[in-house]
């Protein structure tokens, strides 16, 4: 036995020991252990280009939707001034909220010591397409494609800050440490290209900086395994850096090298059991074939002229939110099972009329346009586009309600996303708020509500989708009340 050897046999049964000492009778539960590794066996990674298996029970029922492109508005949208049409709120312009649509709710320390003065909407409505639906003048293109897209008006969260409201809109619980909807997608369904990862991220490059941080637990696996985690693709010409091999290195070397590293932590994972090892290995495997696969993705050279013209004049820049949605396109034609977007900057507590202009101007074109351009390409029906931020915005100005300075507040209960695709119903609007946007009155849809019912959409049954993690059986929906929105679906 060399002394290498015999160092980490004398490390491992010090750490054994040190193990059950800690843990005492709760070490009876380590018996799970080869359960859980047989488990993450059957996640085991492509080799080549062979897609990646998710759990051999899944999906419970034929999925509708195959893929996810989740369009997150970070910091919270207005409704009002967007999807919510209020035209009464012009009656009560400058006027005090009654206390009978209040009714005592929580307000953020930025506007608990001011009146609650009503400030309408600062766009006007229009009504679009067979389905009639209400959309804002700054957004002319999502109005233009009312119709492929389903409304859901009535959403409901309870937190009112942005970092633990994000957190249960991407997580399911307010405090970070649980996995993100797209690692729940990953680790269950696996890939349909071993080529990339299951579920990548992209974060929209700003011509101002945001002051709203984006964390990576929005993104992260929490319990699970590591590497379903969400992949961060760079908004630069290099999307993913040093994939590139050193000049001067034949890649037959780089692939003997990656080969023999392979080797040695697979013997060290053989002594240790530890899972972080097989994730190690499968990640290196993983960023070999990155080398070819992700320089071919960003490489938009390929796409016709049309293209950038439905996507407009921003998509010929890397980075930007409308060139993200057009390589949100390129992944899911390859089989990526989730894709998530981030755009930044829609926290407008001043300067809402010129401030969330900008944002609509952002990404306006880009998400009208990716809903259409999936649906030209035969995409649309197997590619769930979800649109939404995490809460939505005050009836009360923030500020000087008249001001063009004048903002709204965070507003955690009422808010409006869209869907589109996947096996939704195209041209509906479900749900509703009271007169001033502030209350919903018809159809409630919480957080959890939407989670349950895009995993029934990806064939999964969110009660029966579980991972058991320091001796409890966690699931995406938690433990309250969930339910799949069916009156919805197609």
């Amino acid at each position: 036995m060399s002394d290498f050897d015999a160092a980490l046999e004398g490390w491992t049964r010090l750490a054994r020991r040190q193990f059950l000492g800690r843990v005492g009778v709760d070490a009876l539960g380590a018996v799970a252990l080869p359960s859980l590794l047989s488990r993450m066996a059957s996640t085991a990674p492509a080799t080549g280009d062979r897609p990646s298996p998710g759990l051999p029970e899944l999906p419970h029922r034929p999925p509708r939707a195959k893929n996810v492109i989740f369009l997150t508005q970070s910091g919270g949208p207005s409704q009002i001034e967007l999807y919510d049409d209020k035209p009464g709120l012009m009656e009560w312009a400058g006027k005090e909220l009654p206390e009978s649509v209040r009714q005592g709710q929580r307000l953020t320390t930025m506007t608990a010591n001011q009146k609650q003065l009503v400030m309408p909407s600062r766009a006007k409505f229009g009504r679009y397409g067979k389905s009639g639906a209400t959309v804002g003048e700054w957004l002319p293109h999502i109005a233009k494609v009312a119709d492929e897209l389903c409304f859901v008006k009535s959403m409901v969260t309870e937190e009112i800050n942005h970092a633990p409201a994000m957190t249960k809109f991407l997580t399911g619980h307010q405090l970070a440490g649980r996995p993100s909807l797209g690692a729940w997608c990953s680790y269950g369904l696996g890939s349909e290209n071993g080529n990339l990862p299951d579920y990548l991220v992209m974060i929209s490059k700003m011509k101002r900086p945001s002051d709203q941080p984006l964390y990576d637990h929005y993104w992260g696996s929490g319990f699970l395994p590591s590497r379903y985690q969400g992949v961060k693709l760079r908004n630069a010409n290099d999307p993913v850096l040093y994939l590139r091999d050193p000049e001067g290195l034949p890649r037959e070397i780089r692939r003997e090298m990656l080969d023999g590293v392979a080797e040695l932590n697979r013997l060290h994972l053989d002594r240790m059991k530890d899972p972080e090892i097989e994730t190690r290995i499968r990640q290196y495997e993983m960023a070999w074939r990155m080398q070819t696969s992700v320089p071919e993705l960003a490489d938009l050279s390929d796409e016709p002229e049309a293209t950038f013209e439905l996507y407009g004049p921003d998509s010929r820049r890397p980075g930007t939110y409308a060139a993200n949605c057009i390589l949100a396109r390129r992944l899911v034609e390859r089989g990526v099972r989730f894709v998530q977007l981030f755009h930044p900057d829609w926290d407008h507590h001043s300067r809402l009329g010129s401030w969330c202009v900008a944002r609509c101007r952002d990404t306006d074109q880009a998400s009208a346009a990716l809903v259409l351009d999936l649906k030209q390409r035969g995409l649309l029906n197997d590619t769930l586009v979800v649109w939404g931020g995490e809460f939505g915005r005050g009836v009360a100005g923030q500020g000087e309600w008249d001001s063009p300075d004048g903002g709204r507040d965070h507003h955690p209960r009422c808010f409006t996303v869209w869907l589109a695709g996947g096996g939704v119903k195209s041209g509906l609007t479900y749900g509703a708020t009271d007169d001033f946007s502030y209350n919903v009155a018809e159809n409630p849809v919480h957080v959890r509500d939407l989670h349950a019912t895009i995993l029934h959409l990806l064939g999964i049954n969110h009660e029966a989708f579980t991972y058991r993690s320091q001796g409890l059986d966690f699931r995406l929906t938690g433990v309250e009340q969930a339910r799949v929105v069916h009156d919805i679906l197609a």
